[in-house]
This record gives C-alpha cells, structure tokens and sequence, in this order.
C-alpha cells in the first residue's frame, strides 16, 4: 500500500465516486492490487478464486473510502454519528484486511515448506515461546479462538518479544504495537468450502505448507526493528 503518486489515477477515483476534486486535505492512499500464486491442493480451486476476489474487493473498497475521506466534512463531526467518523472506522477495518490478506497468502502455499533449526524464525520462536512446538500449539489455539478473524505471531515492540493473539474481524483486539510475522486467516469463507466448520483440520493444513522463507524475511526486518527501539 502506497502514497498516491499519480494525481491523474486520484482524480479518477475521486470523479468516478462524484467527489469535489477541489478544497481537499490530499491525505488519501491507493491499496495496490497484488497477484499471488496459490499452488497448494489443500483448498479447492472455487475456494481460492472466491478469496482473491473477496481480496479484491476490499483493495475496491478502501480506495473508495480513502478517497472520500479528502473531502468528507471535517467540521460537523460527532462521536455518536458523523460522516467522518463512520469513515474512519471503515478505512481501519478495511486497510487491515488488505494488509492482513497480503501477509496470509504470501506465507502460506509452500508445496516444499520446511523450517532450518538455525534459522532466525525458528531460534525467536523457540526462545520467546520455550521451544518451537509450544509456538505451534499456542498459535493452533489463537486459531481456534478467533471468532471470524485471524490468529498473528507478531513482535510486540513494548516488550520486545513475539506474541500470538487472535483478532475478532479485521479490526477488534488489535495489539498496540504490534508488527504481524506470521497471519493466519481463519474466517469462515477460507475454509468452510472445504472443510465445513472443521477449522482445525484447515488450520493443520495452511501451517504444514507456511512459507517459511517469506516469513525468514520477516523476522529478519522485526529484528532490524528491535535494534531500532533503542533501550
């Protein structure tokens, strides 16, 4: 997700939704659509067409919201009900799910998914967890309890360790501070095609085939992070 850099391509969308073009705060941002190759068997060929395409519309949709946001009036707002604020509730549930479908289908599907034991993932999980099985499970368990959401490893830049957590929706029980290494989706349109209300068994499946390179990557730049923090 980028900064509008194309004043033509911001216009469009603005004079597509029939938005005043002129006297706005030009705070919007465009959700660039992403293209991923998801080779597993593990889900059927209608589950992972119906996903993508769920995934596209809420690009559509934050892009829309977005937009509306530079000229919504910022001078009538209330906390019980504004135009603005609805706005702003929308533009979080919907940036979240743009982000979190983008971190999930790039760290699932790896038909040859295996972990080194000198790998960067495994030496964080196993030391912030106590070993590299209890990850497994307390993450397994994050996927279980989430009520139509998704269940993280994230660094918790507070305390500078990684945590599990489970996220209701997009955007209910979202950790302060928190940057996501390891998304699962576990709404029920990811697996309820294939497997019903068994989400365990779709669970034990994504995470036989998690990219583990891709999320190397991750933990690599959450340590870059850390360093950053200072003390």
């Amino acid at each position: 997700m980028s900064k509008f850099t194309n004043k033509d391509l911001k216009d469009n969308i603005r004079n597509s939704l029939g938005l005043n073009v002129t006297n706005n705060t030009n705070e919007s941002y465009v959700a660039q659509q992403k293209t991923f190759r998801l080779q597993t068997e593990l889900l059927s060929k209608s589950s992972k067409k119906s996903h993508l395409d769920l995934y596209d519309n809420y690009v559509k949709d934050f892009n829309r919201i977005s937009a509306e946001l530079d000229t919504v009036d910022r001078s009538d707002v209330s906390s019980n009900h504004s135009s603005f604020r609805s706005l702003k509730i929308d533009e979080t549930y919907n940036m979240n799910s743009v982000y979190l479908h983008d971190l999930y289908f790039s760290n699932i599907s790896d038909l040859h998914s295996e972990i080194p034991m000198d790998s960067l993932a495994y030496m964080r999980l196993s030391r912030d967890f106590g070993s590299f099985d209890e990850w497994q499970r307390d993450f397994i368990a994050c996927c279980l309890a989430s009520r139509c959401g998704w269940a993280i490893t994230y660094l918790n830049t507070f305390t500078r360790s990684y945590m599990n957590c489970s996220i209701d929706l997009h955007s209910l029980n979202v950790p302060v501070g928190m940057y996501p290494i390891i998304v699962m989706d576990v709404w029920q349109h990811a697996y309820y095609r294939d497997y019903l209300q068994d989400v365990k068994t779709y669970t034990y499946g994504m995470m036989k085939q998690l990219s583990w390179s891709v999320i190397e990557q991750r933990f690599q730049k959450a340590d870059k992070i850390q360093n950053n923090l200072g003390v």
